[in-house]
């Protein structure tokens, strides 16, 4: 049932990252899940990390999860951009 969760607030983060990131994003829903869990995911390692906001377990927040799936997305931008 958690992985169930992890997969539905992912979706909820990449639907807000893609509707606040100007431009074409990849994939569909899976694809959209995907980045927001990963965006999670960054957001916590740099709250842990770099910024010392997170203690050792725990997590990044909704806002600071979207924060991180619209750098994801920036930077998938940007290499695009140089591919082209």
């Amino acid at each position: 049932m958690h992985w169930l969760w992890v997969f539905v607030i992912g979706l909820l983060v990449g639907l807000v990252a893609k509707l606040l990131t100007p431009g074409k994003d990849p994939g569909g829903f899976v694809i959209t899940a995907l980045i927001g869990i990963a965006g999670s995911l960054l957001a916590t390692w740099a709250g842990q990390n770099v910024f010392g906001w997170y203690q050792e377990g725990q997590s990044a927040g909704f806002i600071a999860s979207v924060i991180g799936a619209i750098v994801l997305l920036l930077i998938y931008h940007l290499l695009k951009r140089k591919s082209a």
